[in-house]
């Protein structure tokens, strides 16, 4: 019995640094983002087709350029492809067409290496989420979901790989980006999930609370969801008034989308603070519920600073890596809440 128990925390651990690794390599991305390094390097998994990517232009050919554009536009091509024969032709239209395919960076070691780093992170990343299911095994006899979810996350990380590449052959196309940080939440989400259900498997805690408060917390969770999409596209509208202004005029010039952004925060404020008055009220002798509860509304309040001090500082690129890590990591919180609001004992065959 002790044995089996050692070898449920060992899993618990190791899935929870997991977890917390997927939310280090979403900081590197946002870095990657705020510092303009995404496409550092012009094609996928390799970089300037080498494992070890150049340090110095020179170490590339003259017509490097030409090359990886010709590349991108073949690559664009086949999803293009692929995308007509899912019904979605006038996407596949936009991604082949879009000229800023056809513009390729110069070559900036510091940019390239900077996505290198990403890129071997992730990698990481992949073997953790692998280790996560190989450890996984264990739990088949007695509770196969884990098993099945933990196979699952390793199939979406694949799958995010290929969507990466993506991302980097449309030029950073802003709804790939936005599709790349949603199975990103996917990912962590079900992670989270696998390391909760583990858990139950250790502890039993039974916490059942009213489905006001479960519609609350779902309600919190689709609003932060929703707010993240629309910073994927005011990080847009910056990218694209930083080419015409300098830093101290890009918030008057990001037009609406920043102050819907700006002002369904504090909507978002509200609603979590209404939840959380709930969450204290019905939950006073549920201990477990106690510390995610009170991390979930400081996280919020700092996510919120830290937009502030983005809108009046002229957005400082240390600041965006940190805005974006607060805002996922409120998501992964929400989740694991919203779990705990209906914890029951399994039943193990």
């Amino acid at each position: 019995m002790s044995q089996t128990h050692n070898k449920n925390r060992l899993f618990r651990r190791f899935s929870a640094v997991t977890i917390i690794a997927v939310y280090l390599l979403i900081a590197v991305g946002g870095i990657v983002r705020s510092t303009g390094s995404g496409m550092g390097c012009p094609d996928w998994p390799k970089c300037f087709g080498s494992w070890v990517p150049p340090t110095d232009v020179s170490q590339l050919p003259i017509d490097y350029k030409a090359q990886y554009v010709q590349q991108r536009v073949e690559k664009n091509e086949k999803f293009g492809r692929y995308l007509t024969s899912l019904g979605f032709a006038q996407l596949a239209d936009q991604v082949v067409n879009d000229p800023s395919i056809l513009e390729e960076e110069d070559f900036n070691a510091v940019k390239t290496w900077t996505e290198y780093v990403n890129r071997l992170i992730g990698a990481v990343i992949g073997i953790l989420i692998f280790g996560t299911f190989v450890l996984s095994l264990r739990y088949w006899r007695e509770d196969k979901l884990i098993t099945v979810l933990s196979f699952l996350a390793v199939i979406l990380v694949g799958f995010q790989g290929w969507i990466g590449s993506i991302v980097v052959s449309t030029n950073l196309l802003q709804w790939m980006i936005t599709i790349h940080m949603l199975l990103a939440l996917v990912i962590v989400c079900l992670l989270i999930y696998v390391y909760y259900r583990s858990k139950r498997h250790l502890d039993g805690a039974q916490v059942n609370l009213s489905n006001k408060l479960k519609a609350l917390i779902v309600l919190c969770l689709v609003m932060s969801t929703v707010q993240i999409v629309l910073g994927t596209q005011v990080r847009e509208a910056i990218d694209h008034v930083a080419e015409s202004f300098v830093r101290a005029e890009w918030i008057e010039n990001l037009g609406s989308g920043f102050k819907i952004h700006r002002t369904y925060s504090l909507l978002i404020l509200a609603v979590h603070i209404w939840m959380i008055r709930v969450l204290i009220k019905e939950s006073k002798n549920q201990k477990s519920l106690v510390l995610p509860t009170q991390v979930l509304l400081a996280v919020v309040a700092v996510e919120i600073g830290s937009g502030a001090l983005m809108a009046y500082f002229g957005v400082p690129a240390f600041i965006q890596p940190i805005h974006l890590l607060l805002g996922t990591g409120i998501v992964g919180l929400q989740y694991y809440v919203l779990l705990l609001t209906n914890n029951r004992k399994l039943v193990v065959a």
